[in-house]
């Protein structure tokens, strides 16, 4: 089973994780919510499975080309 990472494409701060570690995602589906210049920007799944970790959480900062999850398919 491959693991894809699920990469950041802008810098900010994580306001929202709507999916859980074990949880399935589809292509396309909303990871996490990153806020960046009073904007919430979601950062969408590349690849449809299941999310086996979640490298961040509420309220941390992150960098553009960070990665913040990583989905098995």
């Amino acid at each position: 089973m491959p693991e894809i990472k699920i990469i950041t494409e802008i810098a900010g701060r994580i306001c929202a994780t709507p999916v859980q570690v074990g949880g399935t995602v589809a292509d396309g589906d909303d990871v996490v919510v990153v806020e960046a210049m009073k904007m919430e920007i979601p950062v969408p799944s590349p690849a449809s499975g299941t999310i086996t970790s979640i490298l961040v959480k509420l309220d941390d900062v992150v960098a553009e080309g960070q990665a913040i999850a990583i989905v098995a398919n």
